[in-house]
């Protein structure tokens, strides 16, 4: 089995105008929300061998919260994660299938909406991906990912 983990951004500061969406930081409490996630992956041993980041500022400052807790691993951003869907997300993580376990850090409803398809089946299942909420995933060592391929290994938010 392989694992895929699905991250959420932590809380991001208030949309303010004139800023774009994309470029909205962390807030004090997403910062700790994002330390606090790395550590539980650290504590649990689910430590990525590869990260795959959108590259809009509060995924990357979650990124950096996560790595100073579990050390530094391969990381890589992939624009398509930005406001993806399920799908999109799905072929992103799908074309890093080498890697034994891939940390995915996203965007709702695109990774609550994954989590679900890949779980059940069926997108419209979601129930909510809290921000920093972590969803470890396992799929089988070979297989391509499809609706309802994996299990649902581990759930965790702060």
């Amino acid at each position: 089995m392989r694992e895929l983990v699905l991250l959420r951004h932590a809380h991001a500061e208030s949309a303010v105008s004139g800023v774009d969406d994309f470029d909205r930081p962390l807030s004090r409490e997403g910062l700790a929300e994002a330390e606090a996630a790395g550590a539980w992956l650290k504590k649990n041993s689910w430590a990525p061998d590869l990260i795959v980041c959108s590259p809009a500022r509060r995924t990357r400052e979650t990124l950096e919260q996560v790595l100073m807790a579990t050390g530094y691993v391969e990381q890589r951003q992939d624009g398509r994660i930005y406001n993806a869907t399920s799908g999109t997300l799905m072929q992103v993580a799908d074309e890093h299938r080498e890697a034994g376990r891939v940390l995915l850090i996203g965007h709702n409803p695109g990774l609550e909406q994954l989590m679900a398809l890949l779980t059940s089946g069926q997108s419209g299942d979601s129930r909510g991906m809290p921000a920093a909420g972590i969803a470890v995933l396992r799929v089988p060592e070979a297989a391509s990912l499809e609706p309802g391929i994996a299990e649902m290994a581990a759930f965790w938010w702060p």
